[in-house]
């Protein structure tokens, strides 16, 4: 009942010495491992404990960040007529919806007798009115 000599035990913080703390970061750095292989192959705990390695240790230059812009969407790299087929789908999605509210309004103005849309557009005709008035 002894133990096998390749069982991989859990190390705790005490145990990383100096020299492999730069034996972990030259092999990042030198890119023989990611510093998540690191972790697993050696059985480092902690998630960020190879990143602050690096960052005290490595010859990387960490104080200044890298900023990469996120490109804005697919949008940005479609053909003008992928653009057009799509502001077209977008249309009909949109004159869809317009129908489906429509028909909301006609039901609700038939079965309980309201009148939304007078209304409606009575307050938007005579807040634009004042708005125009004011500029």
């Amino acid at each position: 009942m002894g133990t096998s000599s390749n069982t991989k035990r859990k190390r705790t913080q005490r145990d990383y010495t100096m020299g492999f703390k730069l034996q972990i970061v030259m092999a990042v750095e030198k890119g023989d491992m990611t510093y998540k292989q690191a972790q697993k192959i050696y059985g480092i705990q902690g998630r960020s404990t190879v990143l602050t390695w690096l960052r005290k240790h490595g010859k990387m230059d960490w104080s200044t960040k890298v900023r990469r812009p996120m490109s804005k969407s697919p949008k940005a790299k479609e053909t003008p007529a992928q653009t057009i087929k799509r502001l077209e789908r977008e249309l009909e999605d949109e004159q869809l919806k317009n129908r489906l509210l429509n028909t909301v309004v006609d039901i609700l103005d038939a079965e309980h007798g309201m009148s939304l849309r007078k209304k409606y557009i009575a307050k938007e005709r005579d807040a634009f009115k004042l708005k125009k008035k004011s500029v």
